[in-house]
C-alpha cells in the first residue's frame, strides 16, 4: 500500500512513577528529516529514536513531540558541601575576631547559605526508562503510518482516475493523427489540380510530400512511450512502499512525451489534446509529491 507524506500519531505511557507521551506529525520532503523536541533527560535515547522512526518512515519532515514527567522524586537527590559550609564557617569567625562582635552561628542559620545544600538530578535507570518510553514511541509510530495509508489509498484512487483520463488523450492523438494526414493528402491534391489544371498529376511526387508531412508530424513513437509509461506507473501504484521517486521520474518521462508531441503538432485537435496531456500530467506530478 501506498504511504502519503503527511501524517499525524500519537500515544501515551502512564504508570504510578512516570509519565510519558508521542506525537508525530509530517508533511513532504524529499528525503526523511526528523526534529525531534524531548525534555533533556531523555536527550540520551535519541539515536535510538531515530533508528525505530526509520523502520517506520522513509520521506517526509517529521516533527517529533516527546514529554515526560516525573511523578516521584526519585529522580533528585540532597547534596550537603562540607567544604562550602567549612569556607563560610571559616570566613564568619574570622569576622567575628576582626569586628569583636559574637558569633551567633548556628547550624540551621549555616545550612540556609547558598550551596550548602543542593538538589541534584540523579542519573536515571537508563534501561528501565528507555523500555518505559519504547512502547508509546512504537504505538505513535504504527498510527503515524496508519494515516498515511489512508491518505495513500485516497491518492491513488486520485491518480488511477488520472492515468485513465491521460489514455484517453492519448486515443485522441492517436485517432486524429491518420486524418491529419488524410487532410493534408486531400488539400495538397486540391492546390494542385488548381495550379495544373488540366495537366496530369504526379500521384508518386503527391505520395512523396505526404510521406515527408507524415514523418515530420509523426507521433507514433511518443504516444506508444506514453502508454508504456501509463501502464508502468499502475504497475508502481501496486508496490508497497517508496514509490514516490519512481513515480515522479515516470511523471517526467511522460511530460517529455507529451511536449514532444505538442511540437511536432500542426494540427489544432492534437494540439488540444497535447495541451490537456501536459495539464493532466501536471496534476499527477503534484499528487505524487505528497507520496512516500
Amino acid at each position: 500500500m501506498i504511504k502519503s507524506m503527511t501524517g499525524f500519531g500519537r500515544a501515551e505511557a502512564v504508570s504510578k512513577e512516570h509519565k510519558v507521551s508521542v506525537e508525530l506529525k509530517s508533511v513532504n520532503h524529499r528525503y526523511l528529516d526528523l526534529n525531534i523536541k524531548m525534555p533533556k533527560r531523555l536527550s540520551y535515547f535519541e539515536g535510538e529514536i531515530r533508528n525505530v522512526m526509520k523502520t517506520y518512515i522513509r520521506r517526509g519532515k517529521v516533527d517529533v513531540f516527546i514529554t515526560y514527567e516525573d511523578y516521584t522524586m526519585g529522580g533528585m537527590a540532597l547534596k550537603y558541601n562540607a567544604e562550602l559550609a567549612r569556607e563560610y564557617l571559616g570566613y564568619l569567625n574570622q569576622m567575628s575576631e576582626e569586628l569583636g562582635i559574637e558569633n551567633d552561628i548556628r547550624t540551621s542559620t549555616l545550612s540556609r547559605y547558598p550551596d550548602v545544600f543542593t538538589m541534584e538530578e540523579q542519573a536515571p535507570d537508563e534501561e528501565e526508562l528507555w523500555s518505559f518510553l519504547e512502547g508509546p514511541l512504537h504505538e505513535a509510530c504504527r498510527r503515524f503510518v496508519e494515516t498515511r495509508e489512508r491518505e495513500g489509498a485516497n491518492l491513488k484512487r486520485d491518480l488511477l482516475e488520472k492515468l485513465d483520463g491521460l489514455e484517453a488523450k492519448v486515443d485522441v492523438v492517436e485517432k486524429r493523427s491518420p486524418e491529419v494526414v488524410k487532410a493534408y493528402r486531400e488539400k495538397l491534391e486540391a492546390k494542385m489540380h488548381e495550379l495544373l489544371e488540366d495537366t496530369q498529376i504526379d500521384d508518386s511526387r503527391i505520395a512523396a510530400e505526404v510521406i515527408l508531412f507524415s514523418d515530420k508530424i509523426c507521433n507514433d513513437e511518443e504516444t506508444v512511450r506514453l502508454r508504456s509509461h501509463i501502464h508502468g506507473m499502475r504497475k508502481i501504484l501496486e508496490e508497497n512502499e517508496g514509490v514516490g521517486r519512481k513515480l515522479d521520474f515516470m511523471a517526467q518521462e511522460m511530460n517529455r512525451e507529451a511536449n514532444t508531441i505538442l511540437s511536432k503538432s500542426n494540427d489544432l485537435t492534437v494540439s488540444n489534446a497535447a495541451i490537456d496531456l501536459k495539464t493532466e500530467i501536471e496534476k499527477i506530478r503534484e499528487q505524487i509529491q505528497n507520496i512516500e
